[in-house]
Protein backbone atom coordinates (compact mmCIF):
# COMPACT_ATOMS: atom_id res chain seq x y z
CA UNK A 1 0.00 0.00 0.00
CA UNK A 2 1.23 3.86 -0.61
CA UNK A 3 1.01 6.92 0.96
CA UNK A 4 0.04 8.86 -2.10
CA UNK A 5 -2.63 10.57 -1.84
CA UNK A 6 -4.43 12.62 -4.98
CA UNK A 7 -5.03 16.08 -4.24
CA UNK A 8 -4.88 19.52 -5.80
CA UNK A 9 -3.81 20.70 -8.21
CA UNK A 10 -6.74 18.91 -9.87
CA UNK A 11 -7.27 18.27 -12.84
CA UNK A 12 -10.40 20.32 -14.93
CA UNK A 13 -11.73 18.87 -17.76
CA UNK A 14 -14.65 21.42 -19.42
CA UNK A 15 -17.70 20.27 -21.55
CA UNK A 16 -17.00 21.52 -25.18
CA UNK A 17 -20.47 23.67 -25.32
CA UNK A 18 -18.76 25.34 -22.12
CA UNK A 19 -15.68 25.68 -23.21
CA UNK A 20 -17.65 27.73 -26.08
CA UNK A 21 -18.91 29.60 -24.15
CA UNK A 22 -15.95 30.36 -21.96
CA UNK A 23 -13.93 31.33 -25.35
CA UNK A 24 -16.25 33.64 -26.49
CA UNK A 25 -16.55 35.74 -23.69
CA UNK A 26 -14.75 39.47 -23.03
CA UNK A 27 -11.42 38.98 -22.25
CA UNK A 28 -11.65 40.47 -18.82
CA UNK A 29 -14.65 38.33 -18.17
CA UNK A 30 -12.16 34.97 -19.34
CA UNK A 31 -9.61 36.41 -16.97
CA UNK A 32 -12.57 36.47 -14.01
CA UNK A 33 -12.88 32.54 -15.27
CA UNK A 34 -9.36 31.62 -15.05
CA UNK A 35 -9.12 32.91 -11.52
CA UNK A 36 -12.38 30.96 -10.47
CA UNK A 37 -10.82 27.81 -12.42
CA UNK A 38 -7.66 28.80 -10.38
CA UNK A 39 -9.30 29.00 -6.94
CA UNK A 40 -11.22 25.43 -7.41
CA UNK A 41 -8.18 23.65 -8.63
CA UNK A 42 -6.22 24.32 -5.59
CA UNK A 43 -8.69 23.98 -3.39
CA UNK A 44 -8.26 21.18 -0.70
CA UNK A 45 -11.99 19.96 -1.41
CA UNK A 46 -13.51 21.41 -4.39
CA UNK A 47 -17.47 21.42 -2.77
CA UNK A 48 -16.16 23.43 -0.21
CA UNK A 49 -18.14 21.26 2.45
CA UNK A 50 -18.28 22.57 6.18
CA UNK A 51 -17.72 25.62 8.25
CA UNK A 52 -16.58 28.57 6.54
CA UNK A 53 -14.17 26.74 4.14
CA UNK A 54 -14.76 28.96 1.31
CA UNK A 55 -13.41 31.96 3.94
CA UNK A 56 -10.48 31.99 1.29
CA UNK A 57 -12.19 32.92 -1.32
CA UNK A 58 -11.64 36.37 -3.20
CA UNK A 59 -14.53 38.48 -2.31
CA UNK A 60 -16.06 38.31 -5.61
CA UNK A 61 -16.77 34.27 -5.66
CA UNK A 62 -18.62 31.87 -3.81
CA UNK A 63 -19.35 28.27 -3.76
CA UNK A 64 -21.97 25.79 -2.82
CA UNK A 65 -24.40 23.28 -3.92
CA UNK A 66 -27.12 23.52 -6.96
CA UNK A 67 -29.37 21.77 -4.74
CA UNK A 68 -29.23 21.31 -1.05
CA UNK A 69 -30.46 18.15 -0.95
CA UNK A 70 -27.44 17.05 -3.11
CA UNK A 71 -24.15 17.88 -1.22
CA UNK A 72 -22.06 16.10 -3.25
CA UNK A 73 -23.94 16.67 -6.77
CA UNK A 74 -23.18 19.49 -9.03
CA UNK A 75 -21.75 23.16 -7.57
CA UNK A 76 -21.72 26.46 -8.95
CA UNK A 77 -19.32 28.41 -8.35
CA UNK A 78 -19.93 32.55 -8.80
CA UNK A 79 -17.64 34.99 -9.85
CA UNK A 80 -17.80 38.74 -10.15
CA UNK A 81 -20.00 39.38 -7.28
CA UNK A 82 -22.79 36.95 -8.66
CA UNK A 83 -22.47 38.25 -12.47
CA UNK A 84 -21.43 35.30 -13.62
CA UNK A 85 -20.72 31.55 -12.80
CA UNK A 86 -19.77 28.31 -13.57
CA UNK A 87 -21.41 24.53 -13.23
CA UNK A 88 -18.92 21.77 -11.81
CA UNK A 89 -19.24 18.40 -10.81
CA UNK A 90 -15.65 17.24 -8.68
CA UNK A 91 -15.50 13.30 -9.50
CA UNK A 92 -13.11 11.92 -6.64
CA UNK A 93 -12.01 9.07 -7.92
CA UNK A 94 -9.18 7.27 -6.57
CA UNK A 95 -7.28 7.80 -9.91
CA UNK A 96 -7.70 10.76 -11.69
CA UNK A 97 -10.19 12.71 -9.71
CA UNK A 98 -11.05 15.76 -11.56
CA UNK A 99 -13.34 18.86 -12.43
CA UNK A 100 -15.38 18.60 -14.61
CA UNK A 101 -17.33 22.25 -15.94
CA UNK A 102 -20.69 21.46 -17.66
CA UNK A 103 -21.75 25.54 -17.73
CA UNK A 104 -20.38 28.76 -17.88
CA UNK A 105 -22.41 32.00 -17.93
CA UNK A 106 -21.93 35.82 -17.34
CA UNK A 107 -24.11 38.78 -17.81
Amino acid sequence: MTDDFMGPPWQMDWRLDALAVRDALPEHVRKMVDEARAELVTAKDPYFRGIETDADLPDSMTVGPARSSRPKGAHIGSFDHGNGWLTYTFVSRAEDPQIIVEQVFWQ
